[in-house]
């Protein structure tokens, strides 16, 4: 049974820096494609970041682009988020998804397994 378990979110100003990891488990995370995504209140799951675990290809929203890396630790097995300068609006649950192809990598029905989320609260 594959399992994801996000971790590192916080409180943190405006401008400061979190960086979130996707511990995956019961699976080769080299053979997917790890997502990022976020879900604000009252407000729709969205697309952040996605990476092609082999490859190392990567995509981002434009909202987090230049602010935003995603990477991955093969020896670990584990994915992570580093968010810099960060904002108000980028307040919200983050969630790494594990999906099996790297096709229409911003729709949430793309990936099969999702990690229990971690808050990121970023104060102004």
């Amino acid at each position: 049974q594959v399992q994801l378990v996000e971790s590192g979110g916080g409180l943190v100003q405006a401008g400061g820096s979190l960086r979130l990891s996707c511990a995956v488990s019961g699976g080769t995370a080299s053979r997917y494609v790890v997502g990022w995504f976020r879900q604000a209140p009252a407000k729709e799951r969205e697309f952040v970041a996605a990476i092609r675990w082999l490859s190392d290809i990567t995509y981002y929203d434009d909202s987090v682009k230049g602010r935003f890396t995603i990477s991955r630790d093969n020896a670990k097995n584990t994915a992570y988020l580093q968010m810099n300068s960060l904002k108000p609006e980028d307040t919200a649950v983050y969630y790494c998804a594990l999906g099996s192809a790297w096709i229409r990598t911003t729709e949430r029905l793309r990936y099969d397994y999702w990690g229990q989320g971690t808050q990121v609260t970023v104060s102004s």
